[in-house]
């Protein structure tokens, strides 16, 4: 199947491809474009590095270009603001320009920026290349393993070609059973997961074969079944509620319930339910989805020890209050949400005692991220309980601002391990033992899905956010309306989903069920050879015999 067959891309540029020549060195001139920021975007913690990768100026008014456009047929770059590249390409006669960032292509006889599959594949190739270069594993001597393009096989191409196309667009509003809303945000937010509907749409877990009781896969299953359908009316997930009642009970009942509390549970359940389940390095969907591991570092300030212990993690929670309690003044962000989360911590006499010292003694506690997951989930923490009693409870009504991406490289235990060292007068060369931090793309999330609380905690409403594609929608129980990312970034957000933009790579060797294979292959050989070899023996001694 060909996704690119029905797309009609620029005729100016399919007349230049005719000719091979032309078209290895349009392409060649392409990749050496991107180059300059491919490379500068590989080095995840080193602006100084940066900054030695020197950026060009426009070609007519010399102001430093942070996003230049080049011309394609010469070595042109100039200004896209000023419209001084497309002047360039209309006296010059030169047809196409590139901008370096997001790799498009503007022909100037379109008068547009315009599509081309090979160009296309030209770009991913480029960024792909790059990232294998310099991405390393703390295995010696191990790189990433090489980026193939998947082919189909005769039997996947025949599956394809029988396939019926279903008109889904995966977008249903659901409805509210009475006080719902804090399940039906959290559902939304799953079906906006792409790798938790990857796995459901694939067929891992099918409710028709499964004959567990209460069974939060099955539920799951049937969801995605419904909202990928060619149903487009309101959906309610009255078994979904029913299964979750007699699976948690703090959670059954009509009343208004925390959409968090709901998120925590409903993992646990499909945890619980799904194949791969283990109490050992789990690899069930849940762990694979959002499983971390924070680190906890705890300095002993009297001999300098430091005592590790790392927990695993399914998502983060983050305080809107400063230490004194209070609300904090200042502006509130993700990042800066964040950089408390990691701040270190100081802790008296009476809250440690050191194994190295033997007595109480004053420490430091760091947090930070061991372990990215793919899926990164924050909670920020509205909802204050001064105690037991439930009515006391109150609502942070403090705006926090978060942005469509965000770069987690400075929350890591990597890297603010070296930049500790750093500090520390290691001076600007990176140690031996970071090498491995990898590109900065590693580390980069994209926004896909938003909680949002409106009102107080004892009337409140739950709505959400979510990206379809390149599309933003809001979800208020059954009603769907189209959106906006401006609209998303300026609510108040309550939970905040992010995804990385390129999943992680495991060092470049050979699955150890392979390497078992091999050696039992190969010992198989070894015990034929010798089966042989004693048979040809008996003969010899047989022929020897009758003589």
């Amino acid at each position: 199947m060909n996704l690119d067959a029905d797309i009609v891309g620029c005729p100016h540029i399919a007349l230049l491809f005719q000719d091979a020549c032309e078209k290895t060195k349009l392409i060649k001139k392409y990749k050496a474009v991107l180059s300059w920021n491919i490379q500068r975007r590989q080095e995840a913690t080193r602006p100084a590095k940066r900054r030695k990768i020197s950026s060009p100026t426009c070609g007519t008014c010399d102001f430093v270009l942070s996003r230049p456009v080049v011309c394609l047929s010469c070595s042109y770059s100039g200004c896209w603001r000023n419209a001084h590249v497309k002047q360039h390409l209309q006296v010059a006669g030169h047809d196409l320009c590139a901008d370096v960032k997001t790799g498009s292509v503007f022909c100037s006889k379109c008068d547009d920026f315009v599509y081309d599959s090979s160009m296309s594949h030209a770009y991913s190739a480029a960024a792909i290349a790059a990232e294998e270069k310099t991405t390393t594993f703390q295995v010696a001597k191990k790189s990433r393993e090489p980026f193939v393009t998947w082919v189909p096989t005769e039997k996947e191409v025949a599956a394809l070609e029988g396939a019926v196309a279903i008109p889904c667009q995966g977008r249903r509003g659901l409805l509210n059973l009475g006080q719902t809303c804090f399940m039906n945000v959290i559902l939304q937010s799953f079906l906006a997961n792409t790798l938790l509907r990857n796995w459901f749409l694939s067929d891992k877990h099918n409710h028709k074969l499964c004959k567990a009781k209460d069974c939060t896969c099955c539920e799951m299953d049937k969801l995605f079944t419904e909202i990928f359908s060619e149903n487009t009316a309101p959906f309610g997930p009255t078994s979904f509620l029913a299964t979750t009642w007699r699976a948690s009970a703090e959670l059954s009942g009509y009343a208004q319930h925390d959409a968090h509390e709901f998120f925590i549970s409903a993992l646990n359940q499909i945890h619980g339910t799904s194949r791969g389940s283990t109490i050992f390095s789990c690899i069930c969907i849940v762990h694979s989805t959002f499983g971390g591991i924070l680190q906890s570092d705890v300095k002993c300030e009297r001999c300098g020890q430091v005592t590790s212990a790392a927990d695993p993690m399914l998502d983060i929670s983050l305080e809107l209050k400063d230490k004194g309690g209070e609300a904090a003044g200042q502006e509130l962000t993700l990042a800066s949400c964040l950089r408390k989360f990691t701040q270190p911590e100081k802790l008296g006499p009476n809250e440690y005692s050191c194994a190295k010292c033997g007595k109480a003694s004053h420490a430091s506690k760091r947090m930070s991220i061991r372990k990215l997951p793919p899926v990164l989930s924050f909670q920020f923490k509205r909802f204050e309980h001064k105690s037991s009693d439930k009515s006391t409870a109150r609502k942070i009504e403090a705006p926090v601002r978060f942005s469509a991406t965000i770069n987690m490289a400075p929350y890591t235990t990597l890297v603010m391990d070296m930049q500790e060292q750093e500090s520390k007068g290691a001076g600007t060369a990176r140690p031996a033992s970071f090498a491995h931090l990898g590109p900065e793309a590693l580390y980069e999330y994209d926004l896909f899905s938003v909680v949002c609380h409106e009102g107080q905690i004892d009337n409140g409403h739950y709505t959400c956010f979510s990206r379809s594609q390149d599309e933003w929608y809001r979800f208020d129980d059954d009603k769907v309306t189209h959106s906006s990312l401006g609209a998303c970034l300026n609510s108040q957000a309550y939970m905040c989903f992010y995804v990385k933009r390129h999943l992680d790579y495991k060092p470049y060797m050979t699955p150890s069920y392979k390497v078992t294979r091999e050696a039992e292959a190969v010992k198989e050989k070894e015990r034929e050879r010798e089966k042989e070899a004693a048979r040809m023996r008996e003969v010899e001694d047989a022929l020897l015999a009758t003589v």
